[in-house]
């Protein structure tokens, strides 16, 4: 492994690392042989092909995973791709518990890699859903229909922004939560800033 490509923040990440560093180690190393340039990006190491994402490696309490930025374009022949959540578009995950997975899955992890480094270079995009085509529940709708400067400010986020706070809106069950979720996100959504900003 080429230590020209290795970057010093995810040494840094991977020393301090308590959960998964084996798995991490293991992982870095496949990604780097397929000669993507790596990163850090969103407090994970991130790999990268021209300056485009191509694969991700993160933790979570149950699993460690390789997440492919546009993993839902890639074919997917061993059925190992996985999609977070249903609200989740474009990437995909492969999941693990152990180093000895991994090792098991080398050769099939590279061709994984390489068809979304193809991916990148075709200049394939996904297509996303656009935030018109999420539903608005009517508890913040009959706030934008009174509140003609809510409206104008919702209109003016990214569509990331606008389909995050439809998302977070949506997902309570009950009204009044939806009701004390637009409530309290009015302000931020008038000064222009995202749910998470």
């Amino acid at each position: 492994m080429p230590n020209s490509r290795m970057n010093p923040k995810v040494d840094e990440f991977l020393s301090k690392a308590k959960k998964w560093k084996e798995e991490y180690e293991q992982l870095r190393k496949i990604v780097l042989d397929c000669e993507l340039t790596e990163d850090f990006k969103w407090m994970h190491p991130c790999y990268t092909f021209e300056n485009k994402n191509i694969v991700l490696i993160h933790g979570f309490k149950e699993y460690c995973a390789l997440l492919f930025h546009k993993g839902a374009l890639l074919k997917d022949a061993h059925g190992l791709l996985i999609q977070q959540t249903e609200n989740v578009q474009a990437a995909r995950q492969i999941r693990f518990t152990n180093v000895q997975e991994i090792a098991e899955l080398e050769d099939t992890l590279k061709d994984y890699i390489n068809e979304a480094i193809e991916v990148e270079k075709a200049g394939l995009k996904v297509n996303l859903k656009k935030s018109t085509e999420f539903a608005i529940p009517e508890e913040f709708q009959s706030k934008l229909d009174k509140i003609p400067t809510l409206k104008t400010a919702f209109e003016a986020l990214t569509p990331g922004r606008q389909r995050a706070y439809l998302l977070y809106f949506s997902q309570a069950k009950q009204s009044k939560t939806r009701e004390s979720r637009v409530e309290k996100y009015m302000q931020k959504i008038i000064d222009g800033k995202g749910l998470n900003d």
